[in-house]
């Protein structure tokens, strides 16, 4: 690799993501508080709103909580009118969570100034730059999600 390459990929994984990760966090904060919620309530939104009514077993996982937090994480979201129970049509034993109408629109609002920020900064690139961009964004989640995997798994509470 030539030295620019090396200094243009170490100011990408040094400076560049680590920075944008952090900001994102921080974001996330600020919303759960607008919200009144704990910032992986926050997560919990945005993994309904991305895949679905899901049971709070499959919650917990996507949002790396033991079963007993997420239980209180649901707890949390439907006082905050975000979420809510119902029966799983398909097995009326089971409980899913489902966000509310309410819930998504609160959140919606909370990410719209960065989401217009976010297509303005993108407008500037041709259709083959957002289709590498996007390649490396997957990419970079399948290698977060790779990395969370070779964690160790915490106990149920």
């Amino acid at each position: 690799m030539d030295e620019e390459r090396q200094a243009l990929v170490a100011e990408l994984v040094k400076n560049a993501i680590p920075g944008w990760a952090i900001a994102v966090v921080r974001l996330n904060k600020a919303v759960a508080d607008r919200l009144g919620v704990a910032e992986s309530d926050v997560q919990c939104l945005h993994v309904l709103d991305r895949l679905g009514p899901a049971t709070p077993g499959a919650l917990a996982k996507q949002v790396g909580l033991t079963t007993g937090s997420a239980s209180r994480m649901i707890d949390r979201l439907v006082a905050a009118g975000c979420v809510r129970r119902v029966a799983d049509p398909g097995d009326r034993r089971r409980v899913l969570i489902e966000p509310t109408p309410d819930g998504i629109a609160r959140v919606s609002a909370a990410y719209a100034g960065l989401i217009t920020r976010t297509e303005q900064s993108l407008a500037p690139f041709d259709d083959r730059a957002l289709e590498t961009i996007l390649e490396f964004v997957r990419s970079a989640h399948r290698d977060t999600t790779a990395e969370l995997q070779q964690l160790p798994t915490p106990t149920t509470d």
